[in-house]
């Protein structure tokens, strides 16, 4: 869930992304993974950007992983084979403390091979360096602080600030989120407004699902395609009842047929401990 997050900002704010790691707001796009031939390497949760002298692929992290190295050099070697003409920077960004020797782990070494790249740490690096760009404002709460609680509230208030309506709520979605590694739902559901989180993409995209559905059961059961819509509200809203019980989000997930990760937004909204 949580790097399906970070890679919507990284590609959706990549300026902001690109001016943080590589020092200039260069515009980046998305490079397909299939350009790299990288189907059978996780090419699921591969954060590939570019632009015409650059490619910056991003790992983001909540735990560490052994293999890691490896698949940067992987990365970095089909990333030559197919633009050998562009400098690849490679960042692997860890949003959870952590006490793993794995997260300092920045080569790949084996005799006759040694591979480098850039291992960032959210929890050792500076706030304020998060709080100046709209995309990099959800990472802000998971860095270097001793009060993520203050930090949250003066992401709120740069949220409030955003006037643009479909950045703003998604933003807001997004450091809801990425929030729940540090703070409990309560302080988050206190903090941000969940009347702007609604109009963000991860609460349509749940919208949209349950209309899907509701589509398919109407012409099964020949009901009119226009309650579709109230499918999706309906489904919603019992989501939203059950996670007021003590019902798990797997057994939850199970009868309105959401996925975990909207059910983790829905509880993030509603700011209640179900399912933990």
């Amino acid at each position: 869930m949580f790097d399906n997050i970070c890679k919507f900002l990284a590609e959706n704010f990549s300026t902001d992304f690109a001016t943080w790691l590589l020092g200039e707001p260069i515009t980046l796009t998305e490079l397909s993974p299939q350009e790299l031939s990288l189907e059978p390497i996780r090419a699921d949760a591969l954060i590939l950007l570019q632009s015409a002298q650059n490619i910056l692929h991003l790992e983001f992290q909540t735990q560490v992983d052994s293999e890691i190295p490896f698949r940067m050099l992987d990365y970095r070697v089909r990333s030559y084979r197919r633009f050998p003409q562009k400098a690849m920077h490679q960042v692997v960004i860890y949003l959870k403390r952590t006490d793993s020797e794995l997260a300092r782990q920045n080569t790949f070494i084996i005799p006759g091979t040694r591979h480098e790249f850039k291992v960032t740490r959210l929890w050792e690096q500076p706030t304020e360096d998060f709080l100046t760009t709209p995309g990099l404002l959800p990472l802000a709460v998971l860095s270097n602080t001793v009060s993520p609680e203050v930090v949250l509230n003066d992401v709120a208030r740069q949220i409030n600030h955003i006037t643009e309506l479909k950045t703003q709520s998604n933003i807001a979605a997004s450091t809801a989120i990425l929030a729940g590694l540090v703070l409990n739902k309560e302080v988050i559901k206190r903090i941000l407004r969940s009347d702007i989180m609604r109009e963000s993409v991860i609460y349509q995209e749940i919208l949209q699902e349950g209309k899907a559905e509701g589509k398919a059961e109407g012409k099964t059961e020949g009901k009119a395609e226009g309650k579709a819509e109230g499918k999706a509200e309906a489904l919603i809203e019992v989501a939203r009842n059950l996670l007021n019980t003590d019902m798990s989000l797997e057994q939850i997930a199970k009868v309105t047929g959401l996925s975990m990760e909207q059910l983790q937004f829905l509880q993030t909204e509603l700011g209640n401990g179900a399912g933990q």
